[in-house]
């Protein structure tokens, strides 16, 4: 059974990741910022100085671009004009110092409080998504009911359908095993409440585990038959993972570390999101 409250009603405008692309930029220099001013962020030592203005804009822009359109590093650093040594190193940086998941948590919180809401939910959603991965990728396994050889995505999201804790495991490894650490991320952040899920979620083991983090699992059908039935806000992480599908670097994984494809999905909702309070009226 799902909850009372509903979710929040989408822009009635079409979607276009390109439409307001310099939301997303102006969104990370912000934080970059911010992240100087506490000391989180430190100054880059090197031969070279690091990238400022129009280079830096441009810079992010080209990992967005990495992203979306699923590029080579070596390509968008030819069309951009920047080393792709420079723009990895960047990436990767910013992904070991927690740039992306910063960021997103404070999109998270302004969206939610724009919309009237409380800084946690009472309950999320939870699922996974199996992707196909490259032999080069760090982990492969075999989905045997989706025919897919890669990794799966684990997401607990709130009723908006943005990621509160994210999770990787190979795709062979049952749901019930793969979303426990994300229930541990969500123990971590301060959420308390309840876990919606499908069948999959069902199991004493499962629910000993939630129980101990003060998360109460909650399985049901979504659907007969093979037909999907939308069960409460249950289909909102079915919108979301529909959305990272759009972002063609989260459709055939080549990540070798999983930060980096966590960083990816991070970036995505970053996207989104930012996009969203952009065009939010004042």
């Amino acid at each position: 059974m799902g909850t009372t409250f509903t979710p929040a009603k989408t822009s009635p405008t079409s979607w276009d990741a390109f439409g307001d692309v310099d939301a997303f930029v102006d969104a990370v220099l912000a934080e970059l910022a911010a992240m100087a001013s506490d000391g989180t962020r430190s100054t880059r030592s090197g031969p070279k100085p690091p990238l400022t203005g129009a280079a830096l804009r441009k810079a992010i822009l080209a990992i967005w671009c990495v992203a979306f359109c699923g590029m080579q590093w070596r390509a968008i650093g030819l069309l951009c004009d920047i080393p792709f040594g420079t723009l990895y190193t960047l990436f990767a940086r910013w992904s070991r110092i927690g740039l992306w998941r910063r960021l997103l948590n404070r999109l998270i919180l302004g969206w939610r409080q724009a919309c009237g809401d409380k800084v946690m939910p009472s309950a999320v959603i939870i699922d996974s998504r199996s992707c196909r991965s490259a032999p080069t990728c760090f982990g492969r396994g075999f989905d045997g009911g989706k025919k897919i050889k890669g990794i799966k995505i684990h997401l607990a999201v709130d009723k908006y359908g943005f990621p509160l804790a994210i999770s990787i495991s190979p795709a062979n490894r049952h749901d019930s095993k793969g979303i426990v650490p994300v229930l541990h991320q969500l123990a971590d952040c301060g959420f308390k409440g309840t876990a919606l899920g499908d069948l999959s979620y069902r199991g004493q083991r499962l629910s000993k585990a939630g129980e101990a983090l003060g998360i109460i699992i909650q399985p049901s059908a979504g659907g007969h038959g093979g037909t999907f039935i939308p069960e409460g806000i249950r289909w909102v992480i079915e919108r979301s993972l529909a959305w990272i599908s759009r972002y063609r670097r989260l459709n055939t994984i080549f990540e070798r570390t999983e930060a980096h494809l966590v960083a990816f999905i991070e970036i995505a909702f970053i996207s989104i999101l930012s996009r969203r309070l952009h065009i939010l009226p004042t």
